[in-house]
């Protein structure tokens, strides 16, 4: 039987609109698209391809206590070329990310930039090829 293994990332954050106004402005340029589930107020998705690709969420701790970002974990959202990837990073940093690393070959074909969003979780915009 084949499979196709299906993924997502959620981010923690302490100020959900905060967070919502961040993501959306660096997702505007690559057609992401934003939701809440309306019965959770504490959590909200980002999907392209007409809701069929999953990007990214965000979510207001379930347990209450203050969202922190994971040591050693990071979040890698794939993009289509090396202009998106330097397009998505200045973004970021224009929007109060702090850097992790400016945008360059990583090693074989990964192209990539890193970030820290306004909640410390750390980013890696990136491209194969």
């Amino acid at each position: 039987m084949t499979r196709k293994l299906v993924g997502y990332s959620t981010v923690g954050t302490n100020n959900k609109e905060k967070a919502e106004e961040f993501y959306n402005a660096i997702f505007s340029p690559i057609d992401v698209e934003s939701f809440s589930d309306p019965t959770d107020d504490r959590i909200t998705f980002w999907m392209r391809n007409g809701g069929r690709e999953f990007v990214l969420a965000i979510a207001v701790p379930h347990n209450g206590e203050a969202a922190s970002s994971g040591n050693g974990s990071m979040t890698g959202i794939a993009l289509d070329s090396q202009e998106e990837v330097k397009e998505m990073y200045a973004k970021a940093i224009e929007l109060g990310a702090q850097d992790e690393g400016e945008p360059g070959m990583r090693g074989g074909t990964f192209y990539g930039a890193y970030v820290r969003d306004l909640d410390g979780n750390k980013l890696v915009f990136f491209h194969f090829g």
